[in-house]
């Protein structure tokens, strides 16, 4: 699965839970930049062990 951002083709590592949008699935990098968000709440997929820096 790839990354849900726009011209982000890294795969997908963390689904992150927007309170005010859709949850997606997107990358590490994103997702340590989203997830500073106030609400937003981030989860590690499951088979996404190997997409971690």
């Amino acid at each position: 699965m790839e990354c849900a951002e726009s011209d982000c083709s890294e795969p997908a590592a963390v689904r992150l839970h927007v309170p005010w949008d859709e949850n997606r699935a997107v990358c590490a990098a994103h997702a340590r930049v989203l997830a500073q968000q106030d609400g937003v709440v981030a989860d590690p997929l499951e088979d996404a062990d190997g997409e971690w820096p």
